[in-house]
């Protein structure tokens, strides 16, 4: 049964020797988790749920970020997990159309926190549980995207592979605790076409429902251990011909997490290779505001169906917005976070490009969809040029990857402004080494505060 060969490679992944190159992804993903989770804690809906959920001065020993307050794991994977996917800068599993950092890391943060784990065993959580929730992704997609958002159900698979990896569950606790969370996972799609807060939310229940599957199945609690190939299970469900016969090769040998793509742009990442494409155009060119008549982007069927609005109001709908993003990046070359302040959403120069983007799906793109997320632009200048660029893959994706110095200044633009450039150095350089730390208490989270609140 599958999840048993899941749940053997989890309990093996607590005690079994892991290369060096796989141990410095998993901190490439940490150090990329925290980045993305420090400014989302500041936002809607993480504030407004720690209003709801937790008391001023909170009791527990997981913690929210970037506050510092305390309170119990579940509410921190889900409050945490909803935060990291709130400013869509999180890390993806390309071939799985899957965040998996939101979900995985949330969930084996809080545990680790709560149970005094070391930092080299909260790797091991993470490892374990991108490597078995990446797997579970790729068999569903792409039919299971049409509907259902891959972070929101596979993202409980992976949470409990990391939380009870953590807790050091035995093999057959572990596989209750993976499937276990088959009846939990849920996310629909309609929540990625409005503005709402319900996207981020999907993150942080599938953290919360894998440290819940963890903890009951650690009590003992059972589930059904054909929860996923199962002829009534997630598979057939969720999917169509859902193959598993390949879903657990190359555990221990061929390492997913050394293929994430870290993301360099503040928007969903489905206008990347776009946007890659109109900076490129722009530097090579000379192109502004001031002399590009016309853009026409053609990408993929999902990337015009998800990101098409021409009319942006919000930051959230401004982030799926692919003639928003392509406009910001002509006039400010680059997308960051600055692109999606209430400031920019209004300037006038980017409101008016926006109409001059002319967004089409072109065969090729969508015939390498999903592994690939390509994108063809061509610019028309007023002088009568017409000038183009294709982007097999996106800055950031495995392929074309953020170095590390590049991750580290991804890090400092957002941690910095969030809780100090002191104080996000003094992290960086812990999490950089979080595998020497005896507890991840060292890492001092708790102490941590937003710049002005003392």
């Amino acid at each position: 049964m599958l999840t048993h060969d899941y749940a053997r490679f989890a309990a093996q992944v607590h005690h079994m020797p892991i290369p060096p190159e796989v141990l410095h992804h998993a901190k490439r993903c940490l150090v990329d988790w925290f980045a993305a989770t420090l400014p989302g804690g500041m936002l809607p809906p993480a504030t407004l749920m720690t209003d709801a959920l937790v008391a001023k001065h909170g009791t527990g020993e997981a913690s929210l970020l970037p506050s510092g307050i305390r309170t119990d794991a579940r509410t921190a994977a889900l409050i945490n997990g909803s935060a990291s996917h709130t400013v869509e800068f999180d890390d993806i599993f390309r071939d799985g159309l899957y965040h998996p950092g939101a979900p995985v890391i949330s969930a084996a943060l809080a545990v680790a926190e709560t149970s005094g784990a070391s930092g080299d065993l909260l790797l091991r959580g993470v490892i374990a549980g991108y490597e078995i929730s990446n797997r579970v992704a790729r068999v569903m997609v792409p039919a299971h995207y049409e509907f259902w958002h891959t972070t929101g159900t596979v993202g409980f698979f992976g949470a409990a592979a990391a939380a009870a990896t953590v807790l050091g569950l035995d093999e057959t606790q572990t596989a209750h605790a993976i499937a276990g969370v088959g009846s939990m996972a849920a996310g629909l799609q309609q929540a990625l076409r409005g503005e709402a807060m319900t996207k981020p939310l999907h993150a942080g229940r599938a953290a919360e429902g894998g440290v819940l599957s963890a903890q009951i199945a650690q009590a003992g609690v059972t589930s059904v251990l054909d929860m996923l190939e199962g002829d009534w299970g997630f598979g057939k469900a969720m999917s169509r011909d859902a193959d598993w016969s390949h879903a657990a090769d190359g555990l221990g040998s061929d390492w997913t997490i050394t293929q994430i793509t870290q993301k360099n742009h503040a928007a969903c990442g489905h206008v990347h290779a776009a946007v890659d494409a109109v900076i490129a155009l722009a530097r090579e060119h000379g192109l502004t505001a001031d002399n590009v008549a016309a853009i026409r982007v053609g990408s993929y069927q999902k990337a015009k169906e998800i990101c098409g609005n021409p009319e942006p109001k919000t930051m959230f709908e401004a982030k799926f917005s692919m003639p928003y993003c392509l406009a910001a990046a002509l006039v400010w070359g680059k997308v960051r976070t600055a692109a999606f302040e209430p400031l920019a959403l209004a300037d006038r120069i980017v409101r008016d490009v926006i109409f001059r983007v002319t967004h089409t799906v072109d065969d090729e793109c969508e015939g390498s969809f999903p592994n690939q997320r390509s994108a063809k632009v061509e610019i028309d200048t007023t002088d009568g040029r017409t000038v183009s660029h294709f982007s097999p893959t996106r800055k950031g994706d495995p392929d074309h990857p953020l170095s590390d110095e590049e991750l580290n200044e991804k890090y400092a633009e957002l941690a910095a402004p969030v809780i100090g450039p002191t104080a996000a150095a003094a992290l960086a350089e812990r999490l950089w080494a979080v595998e020497h730390l005896a507890t991840v208490n060292m890492l001092e989270l708790q102490q941590l505060r937003p710049l002005g609140t003392g």
